[in-house]
């Protein structure tokens, strides 16, 4: 059944369209045409994440990091296996997806830190990516309580979902 939802949607846009009498093929190319400006004016952004994700793991700052805070991490119930996962998937999806695959193959798949870090992928975001995407492109520009509220709540996420994965 689900793989019938995003072709019935697509049909039902369509001809949802045709009764508004809606030029549909002209509406797609200036919805592409924004999506291609949109990608430009942000493109600078996004490298500059992607550059400061690979200078941090390079340089061998986010070792450093889960090192310092990994006896707080377990303190508040986080394996320090998953340390590094935090750290980084608030900057990057790719990089926490990358950490993540090495996680499964390290300590297999159906291992507690295995399922606390899939729980913790998908009980988070990347916040400074989406960030640098929604706020370039509109008039927000003061930042003060939105970043470092979206990061407590990648914490605490963190905390429950591996509080969740013990008692489960």
């Amino acid at each position: 059944m689900s793989s019938y939802i995003v072709p019935i949607f697509i049909i039902f846009v369509l001809l949802y369209a045709s009764y508004k009498n809606l030029n549909t093929y002209n509406i797609f190319v200036k919805g592409a045409k924004g999506a291609i400006d949109l990608v430009i004016s942000i493109f600078p952004f996004i490298v500059a994440i992607m550059v400061s994700v690979a200078l941090m793991r390079v340089s061998g700052l986010t070792l450093a990091l889960t090192n310092l805070i990994s006896p707080i991490f377990n303190l508040l119930g986080i394996p320090t296996e998953v340390s590094e996962l935090i750290l980084l998937r608030p900057f990057t999806g790719s990089g926490s997806f990358a950490l993540l695959n090495d996680i499964y193959t390290q300590y297999g798949a159906d291992s507690y830190i295995s399922r606390c870090a899939s729980v913790i992928m998908g009980s988070s975001e990347t916040v400074f990516y989406v960030a640098t995407v929604y706020f370039s492109q509109t008039k927000v520009k003061k930042l003060l309580y939105a970043i470092p509220c979206a990061l407590i709540a990648s914490l605490i996420s963190a905390i429950i979902s591996c509080l969740l994965c013990r008692v489960l």
